[in-house]
């Protein structure tokens, strides 16, 4: 069963900044797939022998691209797009299934936040380290026990929050 669990951070004003840098990268590689997504499906509707896309393909698009075009993406985690594309693909899977409506373009400023999977994480107490950032401060404690899937940093009102999904019976 997975359980989440949300807690306010306290992260001083280079932490703040390297989060919305992090939201600001997964905006941009979440957008900048959608637009790569519509595209290659109007393709491929047009001509049925093309590869139809998929988060996969694009997200190798994107690595091959992110060192000439946007270089400023290594300043944080490679895990930030990536997950943000993993996002997107599975928004689409429950669009395909009727479980979600279309995909929009995502809007600095607006539910800014970006994803990391477990290995790109740890938590001690009530601190959570970030790759390229070091330890942060949280509020409290994580509550519940389990093994850690994700966590996902987001701003609201200009406070940031981590939330994480714990497979309560050991992650099987």
């Amino acid at each position: 069963m997975l359980i989440a669990h949300k807690i306010a951070l306290n992260p001083n004003n280079t932490q703040a900044t390297y989060f919305a840098r992090a939201a600001g990268t997964a905006r941009f590689a979440d957008n900048w797939a959608l637009a790569e997504w519509q595209q290659q499906y109007k393709v491929w509707k047009a001509d049925a022998s093309l590869p139809k896309p998929s988060q996969r393909s694009l997200r190798r698009q994107l690595n091959a691209i992110t060192r000439e075009q946007s270089p400023w993406m290594r300043e944080v985690s490679k895990n930030v797009p990536q997950m943000a594309i993993i996002q997107l693909g599975a928004a689409f899977k429950n669009f395909f299934a009727g479980r979600a409506h279309y995909p929009q373009f995502r809007q600095k400023g607006i539910h800014d936040r970006f994803t990391l999977t477990n290995d790109q994480f740890r938590v001690d107490g009530s601190r959570i380290r970030i790759p390229k950032l070091g330890w942060v401060r949280m509020r409290e404690a994580w509550r519940f026990a389990g093994k850690i899937m994700s966590a996902t940093l987001s701003c609201k009102a200009d406070r940031w929050f981590a939330s994480r999904k714990t497979c309560s019976n050991g992650g099987h």
